[in-house]
């Protein structure tokens, strides 16, 4: 899909088909809305925000968009997110479905609690 790796959010979303485009920035929009202290960056090749470490990342596929929030978050919203393939920190949003953006939209904060707890202990 992608012939150089993207080094901005930017890019890597205009990498992707239109459809996929209008998915990634609605996503992108929702992380943003969520956790407006996070940087944007690209970390592992996708991109990914960042608030004391690594918040969230995001990534498009052929079939889905995976989404990235650790562990941690998806533990926390397991009943949640069981209508969907998740993996060891990973969720998969099928492309053919509206993405539940309010859903993200809580694991985001969930995920920003974290971060700001962590941050505070160090």
């Amino acid at each position: 899909m992608m012939q150089n790796a993207p080094t901005t959010i930017d890019a890597y979303i205009a990498d992707c088909p239109k459809d996929v485009r209008e998915k990634l920035e609605l996503i992108r929009a929702t992380i943003q809305k969520a956790a407006p202290e996070a940087t944007e960056a690209i970390k592992y090749a996708i991109p990914t925000f960042v608030l004391h470490g690594n918040l969230v990342h995001f990534a498009a596929f052929k079939n889905h968009i995976g989404f990235y929030p650790a562990p941690t978050g998806l533990e926390a919203f397991k009943e949640a997110l069981s209508v969907y393939k998740t993996g060891k920190g990973s969720v998969q949003f099928p492309l053919d479905q509206p993405m539940p953006l309010e859903l993200i939209t809580r694991i985001v904060q969930f995920r920003v609690k974290q971060s700001m707890e962590k941050a505070a202990l160090k």
